[in-house]
């Protein structure tokens, strides 16, 4: 991973903002060191993070994008090519891609489940091959913080994550807490 030319070693900056964020990217570090790419690691406070994101400023950074099982418009707003020059949208990557721009088409305009998914599929392979996004960690959990004081039912549709979509006011439980309605 030198340049022939340069004598230069492959580099990559990893911008975060906080001190967490070291969890994962440690790991990923010391692999990319194994194959001979230098990773530098720089922890900027968060306004200097929102501007240099806002920007396209950094090589590198780790962002949870949150995805929906029947994913629609708001892909525009992540991948195409018009959110790619507005600072403020989620392209954070500033990607601008016919490629990417007509499968977007195809999922919002998707006429059926199986054409969803398969333009679903498709995105997200030209997403990976093209390295706009490196999978970096998965939860297939979703974690909440409440006082016991809602009910749900005891088995879950397949496709819920199970909050908040289907969850009801106990008025037992909350009594157990002694939580006001």
């Amino acid at each position: 991973m030198i340049d022939p030319a340069t004598g230069e070693q492959l580099s990559i900056e990893f911008l975060y903002r906080d001190k967490g964020s070291e969890r994962t990217l440690l790991p990923y570090a010391k692999n990319l060191e194994a194959i001979g790419v230098k990773p530098i690691l720089r922890i900027v406070d968060p306004s200097q993070f929102i501007n240099r994101i806002r920007s396209r400023d950094f090589d590198a950074t780790t962002l949870a994008i949150a995805q929906s099982l029947s994913p629609g418009n708001e892909q525009r707003e992540y991948w195409g090519s018009e959110a790619a020059d507005n600072p403020s949208s989620a392209n954070y990557m500033g990607i601008k891609n016919p490629a990417v721009d007509h499968l977007i088409d195809k999922i919002i305009f998707a006429e059926d489940r199986e054409t969803l998914v398969a333009a679903t599929h498709a995105l997200d392979r030209v997403l990976l091959w093209n390295h706009y996004l490196v999978p970096q960690f998965y939860t297939d959990e979703t974690r909440t913080a409440r006082w016991n004081r809602f009910a749900h039912p005891q088995e879950m549709p397949e496709f819920s994550t199970g909050f908040p979509d289907i969850w009801w006011y106990d008025q037992a439980l909350a009594d157990k807490t002694g939580a006001a309605r």
